[in-house]
């Protein structure tokens, strides 16, 4: 049981990711109609995000240390963190070490703009091409902003650490009875779950709830009798183009202490998230979430050591299987609607 209730953990993890990433390609899809190949490097510049903020909060000037002498007998100099002259040495110290939440706020800025500048300078003239095109464009998009990422920072991952407060693991079976150290989880884990699930609420509270949504959604569902209301429509499918890339950034930033960022994980999360929102039925943003988390779960029980001796390789393979499965018995997906690419 305490095996069973680590998988689901795991499974949640890595269904936070895909979800997020999954709700911000379908966001794209379903108001623009475009399918965003590019939408894992957003992912990937929002983990670089969190390593920019951590490299502008970590310069350093030399400072005699008065009184010391290094062993050639020269005066004793040190690195001291710009940051310290500005704030002190214990408020420093304390925005340097929560640089991961500290670049949530930093990365909202540059991923909206990034959002607008894409689809501004390149999307919006492929709306009406075939979406083969797009996928063409945006896929090149994809690898020429990992290769700019990749000549400025190098190819090796960039450690980011988590709050020294978050590091460590919580004795998670003593809330559910288990013996202590039963069942260990990292924090930070817990912390990125709990996030995810706070940024879906905000998403979906926002189309809901808010004027500026409901048009939105109207939009998504009748573009043309929205426009015929008067509505300039396109301003706000270009500021939900920003949101859903500030959406992929997010979900970059807090993933940085998880996995170092690197130059192609955006690569690696974007295949599976589009099996993700294909699996959950294209323009179907619950249909994202709840597939990312499903497929999520799956993944991570098809990785347990029982599993892999009886089923070798099949860790690797089982969420195309699922996929699979699932679009033979329900061609749009599990909440996938009429109509939606299928002209």
């Amino acid at each position: 049981m305490d095996q069973i209730i680590v998988q689901i953990l795991n499974g949640l993890d890595k269904g936070s990711a895909y979800a997020l990433i999954a709700l911000g390609l379908t966001l794209i899809f379903g108001t623009l109609g475009v399918v965003n190949f590019a939408h894992g490097a957003l992912f990937m510049l929002g983990a670089f995000c969190a390593v920019i903020l951590s490299k502008i909060l970590n310069i350093s000037r030399e400072v005699l240390v008065e009184g010391e002498t290094d062993f050639l007998g020269n005066p004793l100099m040190r690195d001291v963190p710009v940051v310290y002259d500005w704030f002190g040495e214990a408020a420093g110290a304390a925005i340097i070490d929560w640089n991961v939440p500290l670049a949530i706020l930093f990365s909202i800025p540059i991923m909206i703009g990034v959002g607008f500048a894409m689809e501004r300078g390149l999307i919006k003239h492929f709306y009406k091409r075939p979406h083969a095109d797009q996928i063409l464009v945006t896929f090149g998009l994809a690898i020429v902003l990992a290769e700019v990422i990749k000549y400025f920072f190098g190819a090796n991952p960039i450690q980011t650490p988590a709050p020294a407060a978050f590091t460590g693991s919580l004795d998670f079976g003593v809330w559910l009875g288990f013996d202590p150290l039963t069942i260990m989880y990292p924090y930070w884990r817990l912390v990125y779950f709990f996030f995810s699930a706070l940024i879906i609420a905000g998403v979906f509270a926002f189309l809901q709830f808010t004027t500026f949504g409901m048009v939105v959604r109207a939009g998504m569902a009748d573009r043309e009798t929205v426009q015929m209301l008067g509505i300039d429509i396109d301003k706000r499918f270009t500021f939900m183009f920003g949101l859903a890339a500030a959406v992929a950034g997010l979900a970059g930033v807090m993933y940085a202490p998880i996995v170092a960022p690197n130059y192609h994980m955006g690569m690696d999360f974007l295949v599976l998230s589009f099996v993700v929102v294909v699996v959950g039925g294209m323009g179907s943003l619950p249909g994202a979430v709840a597939a990312g988390f499903l497929l999520g779960i799956l993944e991570s029980f098809a990785s347990m050591p029982v599993v892999v001796d009886i089923l070798p390789g099949i860790n690797q393979i089982i969420i195309y299987l699922v996929a699979i499965i699932i679009l033979l018995t329900r061609p749009r997906g599990l909440m996938g609607r009429k109509g939606v690419m299928e002209d």
